[in-house]
This record gives C-alpha cells, sequence and structure tokens, in this order.
C-alpha cells in the first residue's frame, strides 16, 4: 500500500484538518499518517482556541515518520507560525520528500484566521518553492499573487503569477466566489481546466483539506498531476453531493489571531 502524511492541525469535530485529511487517505486507497503543527478547539462554525505544537516537537514527529514510514506524498495543511514551517521545509530537504501538495490555508470557512502575518513569507519563501502543486482558493490566490480576481481570465492570470514566483503548479480553485465550480490547473505553461457543477450544500467545512488530501492520495499511487486532480475533484464533487447534515451552529466566531499575532477570544 502507498503511504501519504498530512502535516496540518487537529480538528477536533473532525471535519477539517488531519481528521479530513486521514479519512480522505484512507477512502482513496493509501496509508495515512500525520504530524501535527497545532490542537485547535473548533466545529462548523468557527474555531475558538488553538495550541500551537512546538518547533521541536513537530520536528521529532517529522523524524518518527520519515526514519521509518517514509511517505509517498506529503499534503501540508494549515501551519500557523514562521518557526513550525522553517521546521516542515528544513525537513522536507533533508529527506528529499516527495509529490508535496501544499494548501496554503490562511482561514477556516467560518472566517477565523488561521496563519499569522508573519508566517505568510515563510510559506512563500520556504515552503511553495518545494511543493509539485498548491491548492489557493480565491481570497488565497489573490494575496500570493497580489491581485483581484473576479473572472477566469483573473484566475489564469493569478495561477501563472503564483507559479512564476514560486515554481510550483497552481490549482486555483474557483469554487469559492466563482458562479460555478470550476478549478484551474496551470502547469508548465499548459492550462488544463476542471469543470464542476456547483453543489448548493451548506456544510463546507473541510473541503479545502479534504481536495488536497485526495490529491496527495492519487500521487502517491503515481498518477499524473492532471489525473490525480481529476479524480480528487471527482471525489470531492460526490462528497458534497452526499449532503451529510452535520453542524448546526448559529454562525461564525471571530478571527483566531488578533493583528499582533496573539489568538484574539
Amino acid at each position: 500500500m502507498k503511504t501519504a502524511l498530512t502535516i496540518a492541525g487537529s480538528d477536533c469535530s473532525g471535519g477539517a484538518g488531519i481528521q479530513a485529511d486521514l479519512k480522505t487517505m484512507t477512502m482513496n486507497g493509501v496509508y495515512g499518517m500525520s504530524a501535527i503543527t497545532a490542537l485547535t478547539a473548533q466545529n462548523t462554525t468557527g474555531v475558538s482556541d488553538i495550541l500551537e505544537a512546538t518547533p521541536q516537537f513537530l520536528a521529532n514527529q517529522l523524524d518518527a515518520i520519515f526514519t521509518d514510514i517514509f511517505p509517498d506524498a506529503v499534503k501540508i495543511g494549515m501551519v500557523s507560525s514562521a518557526p513550525l514551517i522553517e521546521v516542515i521545509a528544513g525537513k522536507l530537504r533533508q529527506y528529499g520528500a516527495r509529490h508535496i501538495v501544499v494548501d496554503p490555508v490562511m482561514g477556516a470557512t467560518s472566517g477565523a484566521k488561521l496563519l499569522k502575518d508573519e508566517a505568510l513569507q515563510a510559506l512563500t519563501q520556504q515552503l511553495l518553492p518545494l511543493a509539485e502543486v498548491c491548492t489557493p482558493n480565491i481570497p488565497e490566490a489573490e494575496i500570493l499573487a497580489g491581485m483581484r480576481i473576479t473572472s477566469a481570465e483573473d484566475m489564469l492570470a493569478a495561477a501563472m503569477i503564483i507559479s512564476d514566483r514560486y515554481g510550483c503548479a497552481v490549482l486555483c480553485k474557483g469554487g469559492h466566489a466563482m458562479n460555478d465550480a470550476n478549478d484551474l490547473l496551470w502547469k508548465d505553461g499548459e492550462t488544463v481546466w476542471f469543470h464542476g457543477e456547483r453543489i448548493e450544500n451548506p456544510n463546507t467545512h473541510g473541503t479545502g483539506c479534504t481536495l488536497s488530501s485526495a490529491i496527495a492520495s492519487n500521487l502517491a499511487k503515481g498518477q499524473p498531476l492532471h489525473q490525480a486532480v481529476e479524480n480528487a475533484k471527482a471525489y470531492i464533487s460526490g462528497a458534497l453531493a452526499a449532503m451529510l447534515d452535520l453542524g448546526k451552529g448559529s454562525g461564525p466566531m471571530n478571527h483566531a489571531f488578533d493583528n499582533r499575532g496573539r489568538f484574539a477570544e
């Protein structure tokens, strides 16, 4: 059996983070492993608390994994601080990790801020250049490309900018703010559109985690990138179409971090 590693935060409600990643990896036929960057107290309506792992403990987790069960692919999700990002990048280089998928998680579906301001530079300078593909949604792509995205043409322009800056393929996800759930893959000067029907399901908590984990699972199995994305998109579309009804919360909570990088109640 092929193996995949998720490096991300824990979601105690099970819908996002490593819980979603491991479920996805299992359903896609690979052996899933995890290195936890943070514990979160969250549910479908928001994030109420975050407890980060120490850089040393994260390093110890990665050493334990890479020296025993070497992953065939690596998915990186929520990493909220620069020191943790530096540890991850260093260990990935040290062990020669392959098929790295970076989901540049900057905020939760509820609106909670999950990336400290000083961590953005570390993410772009150290992690994205190691990635085979990064998977930003529209707001994340706007930050990474430094431009507004309001059309399919804008998605293409942003993907080209991100790829040129950081040297990785880019899957720009259109479902967040566009009329249809159409995603754009830009790799080596070639464009592939993955067209999808928008599914009216209020339970979108964790869909980004699930998609990137499915891509990593498919890369671990040896699929080329475009096929890995196509199959992952089919998987997440099926999950959304199943219309699992979970949380009944009243609305999003406040941002997880204030403008000084401290946790905001």
